[in-house]
């Protein structure tokens, strides 16, 4: 039988400027037999450039940003939009209402697998070649797109592993639809993989440095060291959440290992931004605190309706952007950020103004139509909103698309896990350390957000009251889950973070019973061994290989 291989879509292309990245390259798709194709080093390249793209999707037949799982899920952020049945499959995930034909985690699966495939046919096509096939195909130029293909895989297979648990496991190019017929493998087996794969490729990547500009966006050792300190601190959660407490200790400290290893080898590659809102602007993008970031860049034209392959631009700034602005009608009004978050803040914490915007700031002319169920607030970040005058500058050229990245892992977040990853070894004052150096760039040089523990953050589990911080372990965990909870609101992180740490029930419970008479009528109950996973998607079911997850 001729095999076959789909050539990658339209992506992105280069922008000109050092906040973008334009080594994506624009091909018309079509089909090659593989033996003809993988002819030399520009097709090693694109082969890989096209295991980049899937990350990128976020709209086929329903929209399906991150955020609608990470934020809204969550007790960060309500669904928003005009109304309740405005994106119903996403009122039905923040509700705990969602069944197996939910279309928005049908088309997240999907992607993540044509992303896994590509990757798998990048790793054993380019393993194939005979290095001097070309003056470009160097044995470390080789090396260097294989491992990039291998952070892709363990990238797509984590996203996979913490929404639904063990998943088949692909590690082949898919040349029938025989090739995906395969069991569900264990949480074990996936996270066994992943980490086999980053543990790979870290050691033959390049430090972001090393890149030019225009590569700006690719895989590094700094990334595929950072997502070893996340992938074995969510396993070491899995084995403590199941009771394995000895396995989940061995984990830890493989996560603490990684951290260690990231901060030494990767010492001079990254700094904190020290103007947070700089993370989330089209000028800092790639900036310093940058570990890893979905590339994007602006479009000229819309395809809306035409799904997957075609998109360059994110629908993330139309999605979250206010719905009534001083300046023109610019959003849709999704990913509102809950009155919850907005009370978790500190006095004085400038990040609470950096991430959320409020209806008694100027640029919203019309907070009626911003009312989602009592809701009043709006999202900033990703919304291409200017921090310096505090609006909209303008509209999007294109209404459909805008290019701004979607940061995955930044250096707070990566502090933030090696200081939870050390008191999980019962390392305090490391632990302390890294807590201290996220706050101190929030601090600044304003007298607020004092140091460890002389500070109070809300209790959910006493109505949220303020609880006065001790130098104890335990209120070191508060600490650091209420800095991951600030630092990174609405980034996509909360929700997994809630689960991994085996508490979402009992904060859902305490928000459920916290939010207004509005939203408590639309939520359903957490159901522990149900709603931790998502539904394995119906389409995928019926094909009579997959078990459901338990509840669905």
């Amino acid at each position: 039988m001729k095999r076959y291989i789909l050539k990658t879509a339209a992506v992105l292309a280069i922008m000109g400027s050092a906040s973008c990245s334009g080594w994506l390259g624009e091909e018309s798709p079509m089909l090659n037999k593989v033996e003809d194709y993988f002819t030399g080093s520009e097709a090693a390249l694109q082969t890989v450039t096209a295991a980049y793209v899937p990350m990128m999707w976020e709209y086929n037949n329903t929209y399906y940003s991150e955020f609608f799982i990470g934020d809204v899920v969550s007790d960060d952020a309500l669904k928003g939009g005009q109304n309740t049945s405005d994106m119903a499959d996403a009122y039905d995930l923040e509700n705990f209402k969602a069944i197996a034909n939910n279309g928005l985690i049908l088309e997240y699966y999907r992607a993540q697998y044509q992303g896994i495939a590509r990757a798998n046919l990048a790793i054993e096509q380019i393993s194939a070649m005979e290095v001097g096939i070309d003056e470009t195909f160097t044995q470390e130029y080789k090396d260097r797109l294989i491992a990039e293909a291998e952070f892709l895989r363990a990238f797509y297979y984590f996203r996979l592993v913490r929404m639904f648990g063990g998943v088949p496991e692909v590690t082949e190019p898919v040349y029938s639809s025989d090739d995906w017929i395969k069991p569900r493998a264990t949480v074990d087996e996936i996270y066994t993989l992943i980490t086999d794969d980053l543990e790979s490729a870290q050691s033959k990547l390049p430090k972001k440095s090393a890149y030019a500009i225009g590569d700006l966006g690719r895989a590094t050792s700094g990334a595929a060291q950072a997502m070893l300190l996340k992938a074995y601190l969510y396993w070491g959660n899995y084995k403590e959440n199941n009771g394995l407490q000895g396995d989940a200790d061995t984990y830890y400290e493989a996560a603490a290992t990684w951290g260690r290893t990231f901060l030494s080898e990767q010492a001079g590659e990254y700094s904190l931004c020290p103007n947070y809102a700089d993370n989330f602007t089209l000028d800092g993008e790639n900036g310093p605190e940058s570990v890893f970031e979905i590339q994007y860049m602006k479009e000229e034209t819309t395809d809306y309706g035409e799904g997957n392959g075609f998109q360059r631009g994110t629908f993330a700034t139309i999605l979250m952007r206010s719905r009534s602005s001083a300046f023109v009608n610019v959003g849709w009004g999704f990913n509102r950020p809950t009155q919850n978050l907005y009370d978790e803040y500190e006095e004085g914490d400038p990040r609470r103004d950096e991430t959320i915007l409020a209806p008694e700031d100027d640029e919203i002319s019309n907070p009626e139509q911003e009312n989602y169920l009592g809701c009043k607030y709006v999202t900033l970040k990703r919304t291409m909103f200017d921090y310096t005058s505090r609006a909209y500058p303008e509209a999007i050229d294109n209404d459909m698309r805008s290019p701004i990245n979607n940061i995955v892992i930044r250096l707070a977040d990566v502090y933030l896990m090696y200081a939870e990853a050390c008191l999980d070894c019962d390392d305090m004052n490391t632990a302390k350390e890294y807590l201290e150096k996220v706050r101190a760039r929030a601090r600044g040089s304003e007298d607020i957000l004092p140091e460890f523990p002389d500070y109070q953050v809300p209790d959910y589990t006493n109505g949220y009251a303020l609880h006065q911080l001790t130098d104890s372990e335990d209120d070191l965990w508060m600490a650091i889950r209420h800095e991951r909870r600030v630092e990174l609101a609405m980034e996509s992180h909360r929700w997994f973070d809630l689960c991994r740490w085996g508490i979402a029930k009992d904060v859902m419970d305490a928000y459920k019973a916290n939010e207004s008479e509005q939203v408590r009528a639309q939520m359903g109950d957490f159901i522990t061994g149900k709603h931790e996973l998502f539904p394995i998607p119906d389409e995928e079911i019926r094909l009579g290989h997959l078990e459901q997850n338990p509840g669905y």
